[in-house]
């Protein structure tokens, strides 16, 4: 089987696939992500790459790795925000062992942003980025039809973009990054915070669930973390001069509940003339979107 190997690893679930020259996903599996130590997240992974190398009959023709950044392209290693028991985990040198093939590494904003221009939403945009609201907001860019990656594999962390001064902690460091307003567990806390009576646990699909039912306090929660991605985009797209920009993710899911704010809000920021063609759209491959990314990157090697 002529195939190429990616893996997704998130802080929420790790995945692995087989993608075909044309990038359709021809073998998919996934598993949480645990919260044990270091050897505790990479057995998820070894059992992933065995079970699709079994698939493939034992030969992969390159593998491709999107992860949650920060990462290291000199050194081939991990440092998730979102695993913290991997800091500086040579991932590259563990996956390359493992199946013999060469590896590429890129960030799963990038992997993201490419599987959407390879297969999906965003087929041939030449400037463009791609993003995840989620768990966390994560980001990638091409940049003049190539994937761009920064001096250490980072650029495109669009999610630690400053849109509040005074804003609250963010789980970098910093603080009021657009990641502390619109990803999906910061939602639905400071909806919790102002009103809405939901338990603990609950997530960003049942503060959509209830904004779909007229809460206000929740619509108010898609509204604020919708203006804050707007404002980031409008920065980020002044910056690169985009043309386009494709989110995906689980707040994504929710639909109209954050693209019509978002596009309304943008309209107000992004007002110089060379962004009033910024278009916003909807990802088409979901959760996939990473794996055939991560196999692009490794086919373009």
């Amino acid at each position: 089987m002529d195939v190429t190997l990616a893996i997704d690893i998130g802080g929420t679930k790790i995945a692995a696939g087989l993608v075909d020259a044309d990038g359709t996903l021809v073998h998919h599996a996934k598993l949480p992500t645990p919260h044990g130590d270091a050897q505790a997240v990479w057995t998820v992974v070894d059992t992933l790459i065995t079970e699709a190398l079994a698939k493939a009959g034992g030969r992969v023709r390159g593998v491709g790795v999107s992860c949650g950044g920060p990462i290291d392209l000199l050194a081939g290693t991990v440092s998730p925000i979102n695993i913290t028991a991997w800091q500086g985990f040579p991932i590259v040198e563990r996956v390359s062992a493992l199946t013999g093939a060469p590896v590429r590494l890129g960030g799963d904003g990038l992997c993201m942003a490419l599987g959407e221009r390879w297969r999906g939403a965003a087929r041939g945009a030449r400037f463009l980025l791609g993003m995840v609201v989620s768990t966390g907001v994560g980001g990638g860019l091409v940049l003049d039809g190539a994937p761009y990656r920064g001096r250490t594999g980072n650029a495109g962390h669009v999610g630690h973009v400053v849109v509040d001064l005074d804003g609250g902690l963010c789980s970098c460091g910093g603080r009021g990054c657009v990641e502390t307003i619109a990803a999906g567990p910061r939602m639905a806390q400071w909806a919790r915070d102002n009103g809405w009576e939901a338990a603990v646990e609950a997530n960003a699909e049942e503060l959509a669930d209830a904004a779909n039912a007229g809460n206000t306090v929740a619509l108010q929660a898609f509204r604020r973390g919708a203006t804050a991605v707007a404002a980031m985009i409008a920065s980020v797209g002044a910056v690169c001069d985009l043309d386009l920009v494709v989110i995906g993710g689980g707040v994504a899911n929710s639909g109209a509940l954050l693209f019509d704010p978002l596009r309304a809000a943008l309209t107000t920021y992004a007002r110089l003339d060379f962004l009033r063609g910024l278009r916003v759209v909807e990802a088409e491959l979901g959760g996939d979107a990473g794996l055939v990314g991560a196999a692009y990157l490794a086919m373009s090697a």
